[in-house]
């Protein structure tokens, strides 16, 4: 019989982003407290870019556009966003959109793996995701509990059950 695998990766729809963003941009636009404040949110390739005149208003910015990516189902694990600072006479804050899991995170996966879950899983790092093999798909089932329940810098999804 052969193996039983799955994949672990780390992805953001793209799209499920998108909406995040127009929503915050929407709601920016739209409330009283953010009048006049020169409140906006951008997003270009991999970053996104918040901006406000104090420091208060671009910590506001980052915590609706968090709001809007809860709602949409997307982790905040995902989003990597700076601390604010100040750029001429506005405040920013940068924030990236984690997307595969690094070499060091997976090295700790696997560690996590060989440590906790059954003797029989066995795991390879594939470029930015890992697989994950064993003869006993219940083995595999509580690999993924043990994975849950570790608490990890990465957002992890599972795919190609087989």
């Amino acid at each position: 019989m052969a193996d039983s695998t799955f994949d672990i990766v780390s992805k953001v729809d793209k799209m499920e982003l998108d909406n995040a963003l127009h929503q915050a941009q929407k709601e920016i636009s739209q409330r009283y407290d953010f009048k006049n404040v020169g409140a906006e949110i951008d997003y270009s390739g991999e970053k996104v870019l918040m901006k406000a005149n104090t420091e208060e208003r671009v910590k506001a910015v980052l915590e609706v556009f968090e709001s809007k990516l809860i709602k949409r189902g997307i982790s905040l694990r995902s989003l990597d966003a700076g601390d604010p600072y100040a750029s001429g006479k506005e405040y920013r804050i940068e924030a990236g959109v984690k997307q595969g899991i690094a070499q060091e995170d997976a090295k700790k996966i696997g560690k996590i793996i060989r440590d906790e879950a059954p003797k029989s899983v066995k795991s390879q790092i594939q470029g930015d995701e890992l697989r994950v093999s064993s003869k006993s798909r219940d083995d595999l089932q509580a690999t993924m509990a043990v994975l849950k329940a570790a608490k990890l810098d990465v957002d992890l999804q599972f795919v190609n059950f087989r």
